[in-house]
């Protein structure tokens, strides 16, 4: 979790920061002024939710031209109206302190009982700034099936209970199409997997 002071721009000045809560993550209230483009300066006050950077990955299969992704309850979305509040999504977890890339062969072996080989970093993005400090970190990986070492499913004593979902990436991309996948940085990367040389080659 990141809790170091951020440096102040000169756009901002006489920041005032208090904590709201600080039970699983971090929600804090700063106020600050700021200088708009044409001098002026305003006061403002925003909120900022702090759970720490992640990270998340794609696993491919070239040769049968299948991804691997999870399906598991997500409370937020069923309370903005997801019926049963379970997404699709590509598997991701909190660095925890570790390297973005040590983190998401955690995760994988988790998640999906798969040990990957080669992560390959494809870019990074801020889900939800407006609000929420979380920088994820995305990647891709080859797969084949001598690399599961396990059915996967997460921590059970962590209250994850997470299916393993293999499809075509057409049927990924159809299912976005429809609705049926929802989650923003699953989307993304079956998009960039489908544009990319690494799927075409």
């Amino acid at each position: 979790m990141n809790t170091e002071q951020p440096q102040t721009p000169s756009r901002l000045r006489n920041l005032q920061e208090q904590t709201l809560a600080n039970d699983w993550f971090i929600l804090k209230k700063t106020c600050f002024d700021f200088q708009h483009r044409d001098g002026s300066w305003q006061r403002q006050c925003r909120e900022t939710y702090d759970r720490g950077n992640g990270a998340v990955l794609l696993p491919y299969n070239r040769a049968q031209g299948t991804v691997l992704l999870t399906r598991q309850f997500r409370f937020p979305a069923y309370v903005n109206g997801c019926p049963d509040g379970m997404l699709i999504e590509a598997c991701a977890g909190l660095l925890d302190g570790d390297e973005p890339a040590a983190c998401i062969q955690r995760e994988t072996e988790e998640e999906l009982g798969l040990r990957i080989r080669s992560p390959q970093k494809v870019f990074e993005a801020y889900m939800s700034p407006g609000s929420v400090t979380e920088k994820l970190h995305f990647f891709v990986a080859e797969y084949e099936a001598t690399d599961r070492v396990s059915a996967g499913g997460g921590k059970a004593a962590e209250g994850e209970d997470i299916e393993v979902i293999e499809l075509p990436l057409q049927q990924g991309l159809e299912w976005v199409a429809s609705g049926r996948i929802q989650d923003g940085k699953t989307i993304m990367l079956l998009q960039w997997l489908l544009l990319s040389k690494t799927w075409a080659t």
